[in-house]
């Protein structure tokens, strides 16, 4: 998530007056482009409504990309945009011809917020903000690190380790890396290892590239799937219980998560092999947080139950993950029996996350009604020749397109936003027999989550930068690689474990 709950203590960065220069030019560039579409003769086949929010999109595409404006306050210009600009078109659904008008512009501007996909993504921030209250997610992370020896490859080991754990029950990316980051921090400070040492970047990325990695194999790790299992809900009338997301991306996040551990640790290499009280300087840190406290064993209690519900649904029971998540979020909030109230939820909640996600949505789903997107698949489609194209070869040439458009975002949620709806129109638009959408969107979205490249790709790449313990050409050359091995695993997975699960084709 783009919201940084509990952030590191970071070093003061310099000021870039120039970076604002940038950002204005950013800005104009996105209203040409919009003014562009908006004002170009309509190609056939595409109505003035879809027209119209083909200008929007790249407007957003931009503004995100460059970051020209606040994401939160692009969603609101967005909305405005949406609503002024619909409302003089005439509605796509409607054939008698007459203008939307402001209302049910307005309507379909804010359509994104009655998205249970948002209802879920603002719980998973009240869980991130329940973690931090009580502390009990530092605690997790610091025993976990206290069992580990004072090997530094081991030292490594247990910090992903924690990552993993804490993606099954802290729902925010960034809340993740900004808990584990100031405790690397304060191990490297306390045992005197140098701050820009190959060591202490060590650990940091990989930190930052464990809670990435595992955006992919837990559907409730990232706000990013959240979206796409909007859309996918949406447009496609499916859903994809936790189970089976975790089923379909586990087993590709653990090999991902070894080859992290092998090109950190070797194009990293550690000074020495191991740091001497390591472990006793851990556990000191563990021991003066002192015994667990009542909230914190209930906030505990609530998780484990909350993952036992997202983990046995369609098994066990019905309730989809947003419903047990929010009555979860109601007994986090209960007197007595919950473990914050609402004034102490509120501190660093992230609203301008669900802001975003709400809009982003609403942009998708008026893609979707005005037929824009239908019509740019259809584009891509004939232009790549698509037609009868095989699974495998869509999905290499839909993750290649992703991984490449992913380095101008700074945010998967708003990749996700502009993407996702696209994707699916282009998977419904092809011709090849058996091509499961459903899967594919899903497996699709997975790439999105490839933000290993530039520290600028995602906000806990930031965080890690922001240390200021390794230099951006460590974090890219080993990103790189990263992103190397995952696209081999991609190809792997394409031709073996995901069409023998049926998630790129159905049987005939």
């Amino acid at each position: 998530m783009s919201a940084i709950l509990h952030p590191p203590i970071l070093e003061p960065m310099p000021a870039h007056s120039g970076r604002d220069w940038i950002k204005t030019l950013a800005l104009f560039v996105a209203l040409a482009a919009l003014a562009a579409i908006v004002l170009m003769p309509r190609p056939e086949g595409l109505p003035q409504a879809g027209q119209l929010m083909l200008g929007i999109l790249a407007f957003a595409v931009i503004v995100w990309m460059t970051e020209a404006l606040d994401y939160a306050v692009s969603a609101v210009v967005i909305a405005a945009l949406m609503v002024f600009l619909l409302a003089y078109a005439p509605d796509a659904a409607k054939p008698a011809g007459a203008d939307m008008g402001t209302g049910a512009a307005l309507t379909l501007a804010l359509s994104g917020f009655s998205n249970n996909a948002v209802a879920l993504v603002a719980a998973a921030c009240f869980i991130a903000a329940a973690m931090t209250a009580t502390g009990l997610d530092r605690r997790i992370a610091l025993f976990v690190l206290s069992k580990v020896d004072a090997r530094t490859n081991h030292i490594v080991i247990g910090a992903m380790a924690v990552g993993f754990l804490l993606s099954f029950i802290v729902p925010s990316t960034t809340a993740r890396v900004a808990c584990l980051v100031p405790i690397m921090i304060g191990f490297i400070l306390a045992f005197k290892v140098q701050k820009r040492s190959r060591f202490a970047g060590l650990l940091v990325i990989t930190a930052a590239q464990t809670a990435s990695i595992w955006n992919i194999g837990i559907k409730t790790a990232a706000a990013q799937n959240m979206v796409a299992m909007g859309f996918i809900e949406k447009q496609l009338q499916a859903t994809i219980t936790w189970a089976e997301w975790f089923i379909a991306g586990a087993p590709f996040s653990a090999l991902t998560s070894v080859a992290l551990y092998f090109i950190m640790t070797r194009m990293m290499k550690p000074e020495t092999k191991e740091i001497v009280g390591g472990r006793d300087a851990i556990r000191l840190q563990r021991d003066a947080l002192g015994p667990m406290t009542a909230r914190e064993w209930k906030l505990l209690a609530i998780v484990l139950v909350l993952l036992g519900f997202w983990a046995t649904e369609k098994v066990l029971h019905d309730f989809d993950t947003s419903s047990t998540t929010i009555a979860a979020i109601a007994l986090m909030l209960l007197p007595r029996l919950g473990v914050m109230d609402w004034k102490e939820s509120q501190k660093g909640f992230p609203w301008g996350t669900v802001v975003l996600f709400a809009i982003g949505i609403s942009v998708g789903t008026a893609l979707l009604r005005t037929n824009a997107a239908g019509w740019l698949a259809n584009l891509i489609v004939q232009n790549l020749g698509l037609q009868q194209a095989s699974a495998f070869a869509i999905m290499m040439l839909l993750s290649l397109f992703l991984v490449v458009i992913h380095l101008g975002f700074a945010s998967a949620t708003a990749l996700a936003s502009t993407m996702i709806p696209i994707i699916i129109s282009v998977l419904v638009a092809v011709k090849t027999p058996g091509i499961n959408v459903v899967g594919m969107t899903m497996l699709l979205q997975f790439v999105v989550s490839f933000g290993f490249i530039l520290p600028v790709n995602a906000p806990q790449n930031m965080i890690a930068y922001g240390t200021g313990t390794f230099d951006a050409r460590d974090f890219i050359r080993t990103g790189l690689a990263l992103t190397l091995a995952a696209a081999v695993l991609l190809v792997i997975f394409s031709l073996t474990y995901w069409p023998w699960m049926g998630y790129m084709t159905q049987p005939g």
